[in-house]
């Protein structure tokens, strides 16, 4: 069943992607951590103990780049049924839903060489072939591609060309018998590219049409180059590919001629939520090491547990994490959603997870930034904590530091997501699927008031989401098209609206599960307490470059009385906080 767009009349009730800005905050039912069928926790808890047995007692071998052994080690998980969530059943796959496959993602995130490496099988180097392969394809590779029996790769960068993907200049030109295809030019950075079996390359086609390729690592002309050495991610393949006149068979092009942007910025979007959960469980890994060694080092006679600025940072993790897992889960429940209000004949059609998965392209680009973040924020406190022993090879938080860093460059730089964020917003609203600029123009209009649990904070919410739009109005209006071009307003104004999806969801999380538990209070306190100020700086930014005289004058103005917020006394939020993760040793709140 071929589709142009998803079928809005069965899943109407469901919102929009990036509506979170205009609807009222804790409106409508959520997907949260909570509400995890047992199924879906059960797959969680495989990949855990896989992890536990199999992946962290050989880190060392591992981080040593040993790949014949990386390569059975996934073969292992392949044998294991954990590398088959996302491969239809027709092919030997268990066709799962997008939560559960971000779960075993999550609970991957262990060790980052390994979770890596897994990811780029499963994820980028699998899913194009699910998503935009013929029958003839899947038969081939899938099954294969489902015990890792064959390890797949993504071939996407060059060397001069990164985040500008169409700035490809690897070419394909068709042979005179017209039976294949040969490819000539250089891939860089390309994950997995020592133990890959089949590559998924772009290339252009007579130099214009740009195209995606199933290449099998032994098609005559591609060279696989030595491995890159990197700074973190050490034991996961990283190589350069050439091709010289590499023969590649006509029945081997993925998806339609000149279409391959389509495949590469799906599976990008795929990525950036996959990346996005990741970040929460080695943000949740993070925490519980630094929780244990604070609670075991002593200084001054007594536990570093004790001191104020070690449970500040404590809270401030646990904090962050619970804000960001409310938006990764709220997110894949929204694609499902999508997925299981189609008919029974649809529920199955690739073409419609595609468009699930576009549908929420914001929020899943706001994830690959915050999630990113959040996890070199939580590690890098995790290291202050540790204090010099944190510095030393050996220790876990060392080499979790080396390997967070990478997250913000790949899936799409944080700056090409930030710009993506807003341009993705602006989009919707010029084509009449987001009413934004209805929104903008009822900014006059008195915001609503609460009454009951977390009020104060439902209301600092609808104000960030104000900021957003406000900042948006201005911007428009002064830019217009040529908006597009001005990369640090696109960035402020995206900071804002991601602080208002953050807000939104941990409120939402915590209205719906437990209103009145005092650490999810504490959780949405402490958040907002931090996030508001955040955001109205990043909007009187990109107010101050985008209004001029009496107009910025007004504006900032509007921004002040918006930025106004009911205290609170954090040292009192963050004991609440600290006293649970201490408790747990960790994340207070499990899967």
């Amino acid at each position: 069943m071929a589709a142009s767009k998803l079928d809005l009349a069965q899943t109407s009730k469901i919102p929009a992607g990036g509506s979170f800005l205009l609807r009222p905050v804790g409106e409508g039912k959520l997907q949260t951590a909570e509400s995890f069928t047992d199924d879906q926790r059960a797959y969680y808890a495989a990949m855990r103990a896989f992890m536990e047995r199999e992946i962290l007692p050989h880190t060392e071998r591992i981080e040593k780049k040993d790949l014949p052994f990386l390569r059975s080690l996934l073969r292992k998980a392949g044998e294991a049924g954990l590398l088959l969530a996302e491969i239809p059943e027709a092919y030997g796959g268990l066709a799962l839903d997008i939560t559960t496959a971000m779960l075993i993602a999550e609970a991957s995130a262990m060790l980052g060489s390994w979770s890596v490496s897994l990811g780029g099988h499963v994820g980028i180097g699998t899913l194009p072939i699910v998503y935009f392969g013929t029958d003839a394809q899947k038969q081939k590779y899938l099954p294969k591609l489902a015990t890792a029996e064959w390890v797949a790769a993504y071939a996407l960068t060059e060397p001069t060309s990164g985040s500008d993907a169409l700035g490809a200049k690897t070419t394909a030109k068709l042979s005179a018998d017209g039976k294949s295809y040969a490819l000539n030019g250089a891939k860089q950075f390309i994950t997995n590219a020592g133990i890959a079996d089949l590559f998924i390359v772009f290339a252009k086609i007579d130099g214009e049409k740009f195209t995606a390729f199933l290449v099998d690592r032994d098609a005559p002309g591609l060279e696989v180059g030595p491995e890159e050495h990197k700074m973190g991610i050490r034991g996961s393949s990283t190589c350069p590919l050439s091709f010289q006149d590499c023969k590649v068979p006509v029945e081997n092009v993925l998806g339609e001629i000149g279409k391959g942007h389509k495949i590469a910025f799906n599976i990008l979007n795929l990525g950036r939520l996959k990346l996005g959960v990741g970040s929460v469980g080695g943000s949740r890994n993070a925490l519980a090491d630094a929780t244990v060694y604070a609670r075991d080092r002593k200084q001054f006679g007594k536990s570093i547990s004790e001191f104020a600025l070690v449970r500040e940072k404590l809270a401030d993790m646990a904090t962050e994490i619970y804000a960001l897992e409310s938006m990764a889960y709220r997110t894949t429940g929204l694609i499902d959603a999508q997925m299981q209000a189609l008919p029974d004949a649809a529920k199955h059609d690739h073409d419609q997870v595609i468009l699930a998965v576009e549908e929420y392209a914001i929020e899943s680009s706001i994830l690959k930034v915050m999630g990113s973040e959040t996890l070199g924020y939580v590690i890098d406190e995790s290291l202050q904590i540790h204090g010099g022993y944190g510095y030393i090879e050996g220790y876990q938080v060392e080499r979790a530091y080396r390997d967070s860093r990478i997250n913000r460059l790949y899936e799409g730089t944080n700056e090409i997501n930030r710009m993506l964020i807003t341009g993705m917003l602006l989009k919707r609203a010029l084509k009449g699927q987001l009413p934004l600029m209805d929104a903008v123009g009822l900014l006059q209009v008195p915001l609503p008031s609460f009454i009951g649990p977390l009020a104060a904070e439902r209301l600092q919410t609808e104000q960030v989401k104000r900021m957003a739009l406000l900042a948006l109005k201005y911007a428009v209006a002064r830019f217009g098209p040529a908006l597009e071009e001005r990369q640090e307003v696109l960035a402020a104004v995206a900071d804002v609206v991601a602080e208002s999806f953050a807000l939104d969801s941990a409120i939402g999380r915590t209205l719906q599960v437990d209103a009145q538990d005092p650490l999810r209070q504490a959780f949405v306190r402490l958040y907002a307490f931090e996030a508001v100020p955040h955001a109205a700086q990043r909007a009187r930014t990109a107010l101050c470059a985008s209004a001029q005289g009496e107009d910025l004058t007004a504006a900032l103005a509007q921004l002040e009385a918006l930025a106004r917020a009911a205290p609170i006394d954090p040292v009192a939020e963050r004991e609440t906080i600290v006293a649970a993760v201490l408790d747990k040793g960790g994340y207070p709140l499990g899967h």
